[in-house]
């Protein structure tokens, strides 16, 4: 069985490891370790499309797809033309980060704890042309105390293990003759999970520090939440909740207390545990405390330093 392939590297390298015929072999437009190891196993099968111009890239795949019997896709980042899923008689198959019907689009990592989702997981789905709508195969869930702690990126890796276990699975099933189950997609439970802009790129101060915390958990360590105290910019990354900010403070204004940078929320505060500053450079709460003392004359625990709302 010869199996079409778009995705990143690693997926790519296992599959082949497994004794898959891989060919053609389209690497997803993303940096990503792996490249060169799957080049060199697999030479003339591997389309690029880091390094190959797009109106270039439709033509060569079409070429290479003619004869493959099933295509697998895994964190292929573009679309795929629907005549392309409907070329290979054994169906064309992918991934999806999230139960799915629940959070189709490009970023569920965030909207997964953003949400305060108790549970997530990886779906095995076939591919149709509308993102993420296709009869689900199989699914794994993840979630407890290592949910309700992670950060986006913490979650996308979580994910990537028992993802690359359903897209193997799959590929042995169907080497083997087999068929993959069809299972339809509730629509009345779907939900769309679009990368962030606007407000949600923001902390809803007013609200729960719990709430706050999702937020900026969600949004680590890509983009970050985006703030100003006492005219220094930076990006929050990691904090914690926090009891010792003063309740005269208004949500979104912070003070420094035993050397820490602190923001009230709408039921208490957050004290912030790591940042990154307009260079690039990553500094701890200490650190960011120092920074922004230097930049004001009020320095005590009392002293309300900037607004953040």
């Amino acid at each position: 069985m010869r199996i079409a392939f778009f995705g990143l590297p690693l997926a790519a390298w296992l599959l082949h490891q497994d004794g898959h015929q891989l060919d053609p072999v389209v690497l997803s437009p993303l940096p990503a370790p792996g490249r060169r190891r799957v080049r060199r196993a697999l030479g003339g099968q591997v389309i690029d499309a880091l390094d190959t111009p797009r109106d270039e890239l439709a033509p060569l795949i079409e070429e290479a797809l003619a004869g493959a019997d099933l295509l697998l896709s895994w964190f292929w980042t573009r679309r795929l033309p629907e005549h392309w899923l409907h070329t290979c008689p054994r169906g064309a198959f992918g991934v999806h980060p999230s139960l799915l019907p629940r959070h189709r689009g490009p970023d569920p990592f965030f909207w997964a704890i953003d949400q305060g989702d108790d549970r997530t997981g990886v779906t095995l789905h076939h591919l149709e042309a509308d993102y993420d709508t296709g009869d689900t195969v199989w699914q794994e869930d993840f979630g407890g105390e290592e949910l309700r702690k992670a950060n986006a990126w913490r979650l996308a890796k979580a994910l990537d293990r028992p993802s690359l276990r359903l897209l193997r699975r799959a590929a042995l099933e169907l080497s083997r003759g087999g068929t993959l189950p069809r299972h339809a997609q509730d629509e009345t439970s779907a939900t769309w999970a679009p990368a962030p802009t606007g407000d949600l790129l923001k902390c809803p101060w007013a609200e729960s520090s719990e709430r706050v915390l999702r937020r900026v958990r969600a949004l680590s360590p890509e983009p970050g939440v985006a703030l100003e105290v006492a005219g220094l910019r930076f990006e929050l990354l990691r904090a914690v909740e926090d009891t010792h900010v003063a309740r005269a403070l208004l949500p979104g204004e912070a003070q420094i207390v035993e050397g820490v940078v602190r923001i009230r929320t709408g039921d208490g505060g957050i004290l912030l545990q790591r940042a990154r500053l307009e260079s690039g450079e990553e500094v701890d709460g200490s650190q960011l405390a120092e920074l922004v003392s230097a930049r004001t004359e009020v320095i005590d625990s009392a002293g309300i330093l900037g607004g953040n709302e």
